[in-house]
C-alpha cells in the first residue's frame, strides 16, 4: 500500500443540527417541490478486505449504482468494523470529464466537482473513533473551467470511432478514505483502507408547458388553421425545370420547441404549389412509416449531434473540433387532407427508448438536437426537384410537463431565431445555430 500524507481539513462544525429525509413526530412539512417519490431502499459497498463499508441512503434498492439529481445531497455513513489505530476518517466527491482524440494526441480532462469532508480526526476529536460516520455532501450545481460557468453535466459517454475519432466520458464517484496512526513520529500518516463507487448524475427537467392542441385541418388553403401554439417553419424544394413550379414545404411544430424523451414529438407539413406540381411530387411524398425495406424519400427525423474540442483551440482559423451525428428518433406520416394547390400531413415523431438525457453543454463537450425533414431523391439526376433539408434546433427534457408546476427545475422555452443551415447529407455537421441555454 502506497503511503500519502493526509490532508488538512477544518473538522465540521459539531454544532450543526443533523437533518432528516422525512419529517419527525413533531415536525411537519410546509411545502413539498418534488416530482418523484424519495426512494427508500440503500446501496451498500463493501472493500474487498472487509475494512471499510460505504453505505449510502435513499436509493432505489435494486439500482446497480447510485443515483443522484440537481442539487442532490448525498447522504450516507462510512462504517469501520476495527477502529484500532484509526487517525482519521474522510469522504471524497469527484466528478471528471475526460474528452480523448483517437489516433491523435489531443486530449483534455476537467475536474467538475471535488469536496472532501473530514467525518473524524484523533487530534481534535473529544471522543474515540466510532464504528459509523454520518455524512451529508450537497452537490454543486454549477462548475467552472477559469472562464465560463456550465450546469453540472450529467454521467454521459460517447464514442466516436474512425480516424478521427474521439472519446468523452463524464464520470462521478464516492470515496471513502481511512487513514492509520504513525509507526514512528518522524513518518507519514498511512493511508490503510478505501472504498470507491461510481454514481450517476441525472438531473431532471421538463417543459415549461405541455404540448398545444392537435392544428385543425381545413379545406382552404394551406388545409390547416394556423395557431400560436404552433411555429411553421418554410423551406424550398426547388424545380429544376420550367415545366413545374417550386414547391414550399411548411413544417409546423409545437412554438415551445421543448418537447420530453418519453412522448412523441407531433408535427404538421404541408406541401404548397401548383397542382401539376404536387403530382409530379407525389413518388417523393411521404407515404406510412419511415421504418420498413423501402426506404421513404422523405423523412422526419430528431438528429444528435455531438461535438468535441480535444484542445479547445483554432488552428489557422479552423477549429479543432471533432462531431459526430447519430439519429435518436424517426417519424411516420399520416395524410390529413389535399385542397386547391396543397397536400397536408400530419404525424408524430418517436424518440428511441435507450435516450435518457437531453443536450448539454460542458466546456469542449457539447451535446444538441435537432428536428431534420429532409428529401432526397434515389436518382437526383432525373428528379424534377433538388433534394430538401429543413433543420429546427430543440430542446428534450427527462419528463414531461407538470400541470401542478412541482417538480424538477423546467428548461425555459424561449428560444433566439435560428441561423439558416446549410447541410447536404443526414451525416453532415450542422451549421452552427443559436441554442439557447
Amino acid at each position: 500500500m502506497s503511503t500519502t500524507s493526509l490532508p488538512s481539513y477544518h473538522t465540521a462544525n459539531p454544532h450543526i443540527p443533523s437533518y432528516t429525509a422525512e419529517p419527525q413526530t413533531y415536525e411537519r412539512r410546509l411545502a413539498v417541490n418534488r416530482l418523484h417519490p424519495r426512494p427508500s431502499g440503500e446501496y451498500v459497498k463493501q472493500s474487498r478486505g472487509g475494512g471499510v463499508g460505504l453505505r449510502l441512503l435513499s436509493q432505489d434498492s435494486n439500482a446497480s449504482l447510485p443515483v443522484y439529481g440537481c442539487g442532490s445531497s448525498v447522504v450516507g455513513t462510512v462504517e469501520i468494523p476495527r477502529t484500532d489505530g484509526v487517525t482519521a476518517v474522510e469522504v471524497k466527491i469527484e466528478g471528471i470529464l475526460r474528452l480523448k482524440e483517437i489516433a491523435g494526441n489531443g486530449h483534455t480532462t476537467y475536474k467538475l466537482c471535488s469536496s472532501k469532508v473530514l467525518l473524524w480526526d484523533a487530534e481534535s476529536a473529544t471522543t474515540p473513533c466510532s464504528r459509523s460516520h454520518r455524512f451529508n455532501i450537497s452537490l454543486p450545481a454549477t462548475f467552472t473551467d477559469g472562464k465560463d460557468t456550465y450546469p453540472l453535466p450529467p454521467t454521459y459517454e460517447v464514442h466516436l470511432s474512425g480516424v478521427p475519432g474521439f472519446r468523452a466520458n463524464i464520470d462521478y464517484s464516492i470515496t471513502a478514505n481511512i487513514f492509520k496512526g504513525k509507526a514512528a513520529p518522524l513518518l507519514p500518516v498511512k493511508q490503510s483502507n478505501s472504498i470507491t463507487t461510481p454514481f450517476v448524475y441525472f438531473p431532471r427537467s421538463r417543459p415549461a408547458i405541455g404540448l398545444p392542441s392537435t392544428m385543425i385541418i381545413t379545406p382552404t388553403h394551406p388545409g390547416l388553421l394556423e395557431s400560436p401554439d404552433w411555429i411553421c417553419f418554410d423551406s424550398a424544394i426547388k424545380a429544376k425545370s420550367s415545366s413545374v413550379k417550386d414547391i414550399i414545404a411548411k413544417l409546423y411544430i409545437p412554438a415551445s420547441r421543448v418537447f420530453c424523451l418519453s412522448e412523441p414529438v407531433p408535427f404538421h407539413l404541408t406541401f404548397i404549389s401548383s397542382a401539376s406540381s404536387l403530382a409530379a411530387f407525389l413518388p417523393y411524398a411521404p407515404s406510412g412509416s419511415s421504418y420498413g425495406p423501402n426506404k421513404k424519400l422523405t423523412r422526419i427525423q430528431l438528429l444528435r449531434q455531438t461535438s468535441v474540442d480535444v484542445r479547445n483551440t483554432t488552428t489557422i482559423g479552423t477549429k479543432t473540433d471533432i462531431w459526430s451525428v447519430v439519429s435518436i428518433g424517426e417519424g411516420s406520416f399520416r395524410h390529413a387532407c389535399d385542397g386547391q394547390g396543397f397536400m397536408s400531413y400530419i404525424g408524430e415523431i418517436q424518440v428511441k427508448q435507450n435516450v435518457k438525457m437531453g443536450g448539454f453543454k460542458a466546456v469542449g463537450l457539447l451535446i444538441k438536437d435537432c428536428i431534420v425533414l429532409s428529401m432526397i431523391p434515389p436518382d437526383p439526376n432525373k428528379s424534377p426537384f433538388a433534394e430538401l433539408r429543413c433543420v429546427v434546433p430543440i430542446r428534450m427534457t427527462t419528463d414531461s410537463w407538470n400541470a401542478e408546476g412541482t417538480g424538477a427545475p423546467f428548461i425555459v422555452s424561449e428560444y433566439s431565431t435560428p441561423s439558416t443551415p446549410d447541410e447536404s447529407r443526414a451525416t453532415s455537421h450542422f451549421s452552427d445555430y443559436q441554442d439557447p441555454v
